[in-house]
């Protein structure tokens, strides 16, 4: 698509957008009756349900971020038992936090958690702010975590958009543009306003995502679903739309696995994986050496090579981010999946080998 032509779509899309009316979102009042009826029989049973702490709703919040809820439940649970309020968290190192939320990935989300809980302890007496522009305030929260901790923690009546909800609400709407657009985004926020009450704000937002995750999925079962009637959407498996990915780049980065007796030389990541260890880069692969271990994984839009070259017969000079640790304190670590799993691979063959 040419750029003139992106361009008159976007116009077009903002259009369409605005053309969105009381008409479009379905009578609010008919439609919350049939989605709560259908919620009291089949809402999904989850631990951070069974509070209102906004501590517990917050650290839930991000770990729902780009991971599945099946995966996040044991490590919500491990963390509320490891960290259990803001004050703890607050006086965790970053290591022990990153060690924690390893497996989760996006670390960031984890770094941003710990820095709200030192504001919140710091700035705010360790009381969590109640208002959704207050918790915006704080690091790495946006429009949808602040509205959820405010909505789910203190019942306010905010509208919520995330995946669930999203591809939901695309659907009701026949929403015919992309939802990853700020058209699309404003099409989906306009219409979750319009339908959310004035009480129970946190139970009906509840039912729209279990909706969208238990019937509304990528396969509709629209036979199941009921708010039916109240969909715009001729075929909704077509929905949502959004804008044509990125193409996958691939790269190869390259390691070395250096062992002295019982110590395995790790450095301390200051870019992708910050604050966390992994084995030491090489600027290139050595010269007419094969790789001891070779593996693949996905980061945003990149499949990434993990090239593992076992050292050199002079040992290179020590970095200023690079350490020794003995073996058995590895599991203490904080270390990305893809190095963890990589050099556990490693030192089980090399022990076989010297055995």
């Amino acid at each position: 698509m040419k750029d003139s032509e992106f361009v008159m779509d976007v116009r077009r899309w903002a259009f369409d957008v605005c053309s969105i009316s009381a008409t479009t979102v379905p009578p609010a009042a008919l439609f919350r009756r049939s989605l709560l009826a259908w919620y009291r029989k089949n809402r999904r049973d989850l631990p951070w349900r069974r509070t209102r702490d906004p501590y517990a709703i917050l650290v839930s919040e991000l770990m729902l971020q780009q991971t599945q809820v099946a995966a996040v439940i044991p490590y919500y649970r491990e963390w509320m038992r490891r960290f259990p309020d803001f004050a703890t968290l607050a006086a965790a190192s970053e290591r022990e936090v990153l060690h924690a939320w390893q497996g989760l990935g996006y670390y960031a989300r984890a770094r941003n958690l710990r820095a709200a809980a030192q504001i919140v302890m710091e700035k705010h007496s360790g009381s969590f702010p109640r208002s959704a522009d207050a918790i915006r305030a704080l690091p790495g929260l946006g429009r949808y975590t602040a509205n959820a901790v405010a909505t789910f923690a203190f019942n306010e009546s905010l509208p919520i958009v995330e995946a669930n909800i999203a591809r939901l609400l695309a659907r009701i709407l026949d929403l015919q543009i992309p939802i990853d657009i700020s058209a699309g985004r404003d099409a989906l926020w306009t219409c979750a306003d319009a339908l959310i009450p004035n009480r129970g704000a946190g139970t009906f937002n509840s039912a729209l995502m279990d909706l969208g995750a238990l019937v509304c999925g990528p396969r509709p079962k629209c036979g199941a679903c009921p708010v039916k009637r109240f969909c715009r959407a001729n075929d909704p498996s077509t929905l949502p739309i959004k804008k044509a990915r990125q193409p996958i780049k691939r790269c190869t980065e390259h390691h070395s696995f250096e062992i002295r007796g019982r110590h395995v030389l790790l450095e301390q990541s200051r870019d992708r994986w910050r604050g966390m260890w992994m084995l030491p880069r090489l600027a290139a692969p050595p010269a007419l050496r094969q790789p001891m271990h070779v593996s693949e994984f996905p980061f945003t839009n990149h499949r990434i090579t993990l090239a593992i070259f076992p050292q050199e017969s002079e040992p290179r000079k020590r970095t200023p981010t690079q350490r020794w640790f003995p073996i058995g304190a590895l599991d203490s670590l904080p270390l990305p999946t893809p190095h963890r799993r990589a050099l556990n691979q490693v030192l089980t063959a090399t022990t076989q080998n010297a055995s």
